[in-house]
């Protein structure tokens, strides 16, 4: 018998052991969890992202696309690219057709319709900011949750050095564990899920930050609340 045969005899023989038992971790989030209220969860998001430089503004469902078609203006970008196909990306376009014609001339919108080999150069040169929905968000790790899909891809989060995020404040999680188990994670993924907790980052060696280096240097939130809550 050969040194090979005779090791893989012994597996073979070995007994296996009983698996322990897993971890309850609901019910350990559950005893963990804090008792807030929606606001309370919303100002744990805000205070975790302003403090790694994440612009964040309060806004309703009807004042979220002015809002941020002044904030856009007021940062110079000249095309701001929105999913090929969405609701959200609809009302902001409709809502710039309304301003006057030289407020709307100095801002394009773009859809991003074209497979990326098409428009590789214009997308890294040209286009100054994006604009997507945020799926939730984590309070507990200040976390922007984005589900990419084919009317909004993952570069629209990645490329542009301005990312205008919309979030409603209803889909606002204590924790991770809380969003799983809320969306049913397990139950389907997209090839990226995306955890977003502020601007690109990097340091050297000597630990000095730069924003923009991988990514976007500036992070917008537009905190999307409710009739009842409205700011």
């Amino acid at each position: 018998m050969s040194a090979r045969d005779a090791i893989l005899a012994r597996l073979r023989a070995s007994t296996i052991a009983q698996a322990p038992a897993l971890p309850d971790v609901s019910s350990w989030y559950a005893a963990q969890r804090r008792d807030e209220s929606q606001a309370q969860r919303a100002a744990r998001l805000r205070a975790a992202m302003q403090a790694v430089k994440t612009e964040v503004h309060d806004t309703t469902h009807s004042d979220w696309a002015q809002l941020l078609l002044r904030l856009a203006a007021a940062k110079g970008v000249r095309q701001l690219l929105i999913g090929s196909d969405t609701a959200h990306g609809s009302e902001l376009e409709a809502r710039h057709r309304q301003r006057g014609s030289n407020q709307s001339a100095a801002l394009a919108l773009r859809r991003y319709t074209q497979p990326i080999d098409a428009w590789r150069q214009e997308l890294f040169d040209d286009i100054d900011a994006s604009f997507t929905l945020a799926r939730s968000a984590i309070a507990e790790t200040g976390s922007l949750i984005l589900w990419p899909d084919a009317r909004e891809p993952r570069l629209l989060s990645l490329v542009p050095a301005i990312h205008f995020v919309l979030l409603d404040v209803a889909t606002i999680h204590a924790d991770m564990h809380s969003a799983f188990s809320a969306e049913g994670w397990a139950r389907g993924l997209p090839s990226n899920a995306l955890l977003i907790s502020g601007p690109s980052k990097t340091a050297d060696i000597q630990q000095t930050l730069a924003y923009g280096a991988h990514g976007p240097r500036e992070l917008v939130l537009l905190l999307r609340h409710g009739a009842e809550a409205a700011p």
